[in-house]
This record gives structure tokens, sequence and C-alpha cells, in this order.
């Protein structure tokens, strides 16, 4: 019990709070509520629709349309999309994250043109990558890469940068080659920054989805919300987010899962 009971709690705590936001969801349609930012909460969908509506997206028999039961072929998509993006930024970013913080001139070499490319934003990029890649996946996977780079770079900089000398100078004089102290030592010690990054970069991916996937993809979780707002089908799109949503958050606990596995008790987060 003692080992459940937090968990039971936090869980209790973080399910009533959805049941709440449901709530005032199901009241604010109802009651067409005009929110902050002039949101008319009359145009949503109530949440009994968009559940029957994702049921049917998921497994079908509700509406019998081309949209029932086509989830899990846009979600595969969209989650392969994602792991490619993501999984090639991490492989990039972290050894250079890595050695920017631990030797000085790779870090004065490209700290300016990291600093130069950081700020340009995933919208600003599409129309160049529309013309220089084309249409299709592989421009929503570079998207996705050079939106979860960033992140994962900085917060394996960052940490890399905080490891203690002493800790360094230990292993030197204990006879370890330098190849040895960068990942024998320096990674292990910055693994809870380079895990933040890694979160962070994950979430970033899934958000750049929906702007990847708008530019000629047939298939995928955001070209179904594009066509959704083309439609003008509200419930459609609220019921893409919540896939979305619940997918980033599955993706989050499985990285942390994995994360665990490999790392085995050494802490992936930094004490407060």
């Amino acid at each position: 019990m003692s080992r459940w009971g937090p968990a039971a709690g936090r869980f209790a705590l973080g399910a009533g709070f959805i049941a709440f936001i449901l709530l005032m969801w199901d009241l604010g349609v109802r009651g067409e509520w005009v929110l902050l930012f002039d949101i008319k909460m009359g145009f949503l969908p109530p949440p009994v629709d968009v559940a029957k509506l994702l049921w049917d997206f998921a497994f079908g028999g509700v509406y019998d349309d081309a949209f029932s039961g086509s989830l899990w072929g846009h979600l595969g998509a969209s989650s392969l999309r994602v792991l490619a993006g993501f999984g090639l930024a991490a492989a990039l970013a972290i050894p250079l994250g890595v050695l920017m913080g631990r030797f000085p001139l790779v870090l004065a070499t490209l700290d300016p043109a990291v600093n130069l490319f950081r700020p340009i934003p995933a919208t600003a990029w599409v129309p160049l990558v529309l013309l220089i890649i084309g249409f299709g996946s592989q421009a929503t996977i570079f998207l996705i890469t050079i939106s979860a780079f960033f992140p994962i770079l900085l917060n394996t900089l960052s940490a890399t940068r905080e490891v203690s000398p002493r800790l360094v100078e230990a292993a030197l004089m204990l006879g370890t080659r330098p190849i040895g102290v960068l990942l024998k030592v320096v990674v292990p010690a910055a693994t809870p920054g380079i895990v933040s990054g890694l979160r962070i970069g994950l979430g970033l991916a899934w958000v750049i989805l929906v702007l990847g996937e708008s530019n000629g993809i047939d298939t995928g979780l955001g070209s179904m919300i594009m066509l959704a707002r083309e439609q003008v089908r509200t419930d459609r799109i609220v019921v893409g987010m919540i896939v979305i949503g619940v997918a980033g958050y599955l993706s989050d606990r499985l990285l942390v899962l994995g994360l665990k596995g490999a790392f085995g008790r050494r802490p992936l987060v930094r004490a407060s």
C-alpha cells in the first residue's frame, strides 16, 4: 500500500482535473460562454459528440463513413514521421552538445551559427522546404528534426558544462583516456539535462507534426486535421487534437521508461 498509495493519489488528482475540464467544456458549450481572447464556446462540439466520433475514428460502427476506423493508419504514419525526425535530431544534437560543452574551441566555432538558426520558427522554414525538398514525408521529417534539434542540443550543452571538473580530473588521474572521460564520466553526469532536452524535443516533434503534414500528405493526423478545417468540422479537429495529445503523452512515458531501463538507477531528472 505504501508503494501504490502516492501513485494512486496522483492518478486521482490528474483524473479529477480532467473530469473538471470536461465538465466546464460541456457547460460552456451549453451556455455558449465567451471566454478570454473572444473564444466562443458555442462553436465547439459537446464532449459526448466528440467521444462518439473518437470511438468511430478508432473502431468504426457509428457513422460508417470514410473517417470511420481510419485512426490507426493516420496514427501509424504520423508516429513514424515523429520517430524518424526525433531520432535524427537526437542522434545529431547529443554528440554535438557534448562536444560543444566539453571543448571551448568547438563551442566558439559553432555557437554563432546555432544562435543564428535557433530563433527561426518552423513556419518560416516551410516555404523553403517545399521548394528544396518538395511535398511529402521527407519535408515533414526535416521540419520535425530541425525543431527538435535545438532544445536537445542546448540542454545537452548546458548539462555538459555543469559537470563537476573534479569528476573529470579524477578520471584523468586514474588513467582514463579522453574519449573514456566523455563516455564514462561526462555523459552519465549530464544525463538529467540530456533527458530534459529529449523530452522537450519529443514534445515539439508532435507540435510541428501538424504543420509538416499540412502540405501534400494524404495520411497522418495533421493532414486529417487540415482536411477537417476545410470541411468546417470542428468535431474532427478536436478529435485529432485529442489523439495527438494522447500520443504525445504516451510517447513521453515510453521514452522515460526506455531511458530508465538504459540507465538503471541513475537519476533522470535534476534534483530540485
